[in-house]
């Protein structure tokens, strides 16, 4: 590895547990993923700074402290099926796999899709990650349920299809609200027909777009 990268890794992590990430599991898993292969090549030495940066189709990489703060609260367990609504780079997936979980992880821009699943193959080739190309809004009930479901686009409400294939005890982590701003919601499944909902801090994330999301190109 890149001693300059290593150092930086180092040093990001420290920041995490500084702004009050506490689970070491999330903390280990990102100290392990190199995510300079997950940015754009322009960005590469920007890689361990704590901000987004953009990725094509006018999307980004989630500032490293926002992957910390969602996988924290997905809860992740070695063995849980995970489904990641908007692939992206791919970097919050490869954190989700090094934790040990199935995941499935869904994107709808054909090229980010083709080019995150290429370096998830690259760097995990052993590890259970299925990607899928498609409207990450209606899920992917041929594998549910899942004990946990992440959705890093903003949603104008919480997708019927999402909550439905949430397993039991489960987490789902999702921005709702505008284009713009939104608020982190954890939801967690009580039973079969009732749901904990717990509005957290606010963000901004890029529209979550599909039959349950926001309509067109936003």
């Amino acid at each position: 590895m890149n001693r300059q990268y290593q150092d930086a890794r180092n040093q990001l992590i420290d920041s995490l547990r500084t702004r009050g990430i506490v689970n070491e599991q999330v903390l280990q898993a990102m100290l392990q993923v190199p995510r300079e292969h997950f940015v754009s090549k322009p960005f590469k030495q920007r890689a361990y700074e704590d901000v987004a940066l953009p990725i094509d189709k006018h999307q980004t990489i989630s500032q490293p402290f926002t992957v910390a703060r969602m996988t924290e609260l997905l809860e992740p367990k070695p063995g849980d099926s995970i489904l990641e609504i908007g692939t992206g780079s791919g970097y919050q997936a490869a954190i989700l796999a090094e934790m040990g979980a199935k995941v499935y992880t869904i994107e709808r821009h054909f090229e980010l899709y083709n080019e995150a699943r290429r370096v998830l193959k690259d760097i995990y080739p052993d590890k259970p990650i299925q990607c899928r190309f498609g409207d990450g809004t209606i899920g992917w009930a041929e594998f549910a349920p899942f004990q946990g479901i992440i959705v890093t686009a903003g949603a104008p409400e919480i997708p019927e299809s999402l909550l439905k294939q949430l397993a039991i005890g489960g987490h789902c982590i999702i921005p709702v609200g505008n284009e713009r701003s939104q608020v982190m919601h954890c939801i967690i499944r009580e039973d079969e027909q009732s749901f904990a909902d717990y509005p957290l801090e606010d963000v901004s994330f890029v529209p979550l777009i599909g039959k349950q999301g926001w309509s067109g190109d936003q």
